[in-house]
């Protein structure tokens, strides 16, 4: 069984900062790719940003330097910065994750989500 867990959203004013986390657990051999992804009502989900073991990122436009990802040493946690936010980027904000159990089967795995409201 694996699990991720989401953690660090709320309600923030425009101009403010919040920082999620995300933590997986259960029987997990290796992670390779992580991620954050973000959905509002009537829209698909879309990547906000992705961090490889070997540190390499991919962040969306929409954010691009206002929104960094970075991941633990452990390396089963991964973490999202996010300042300056905007009402735009109100969503509900999803982590993602590529991860081989210790059967040897990849498969990839999504917590349960963590709003994020930027509201005045």
């Amino acid at each position: 069984q694996v699990q991720l867990v989401e953690s660090g959203g709320g309600l923030v004013q425009p101009g403010g900062s919040l920082r999620l986390s995300c933590v997986a657990s259960g029987s997990i051999s290796s992670i390779s790719v992580m991620g954050w992804y973000r959905q509002t009502p009537g829209k698909q989900r879309e990547l906000v940003a992705t961090i490889t073991t070997a540190d390499s990122r991919n962040i969306a436009d929409s954010v691009k330097g206002r929104f960094t990802i970075s991941r633990a040493s452990s390396g089963n946690t991964a973490y999202l910065q996010m300042n300056s936010l905007k009402p735009e980027d109100t969503a509900v904000y999803y982590c993602n994750a590529n991860i081989r159990k210790w059967d040897g089967i990849w498969g990839t795995y999504w917590g349960q989500g963590t709003q994020v409201t930027v509201s005045s």
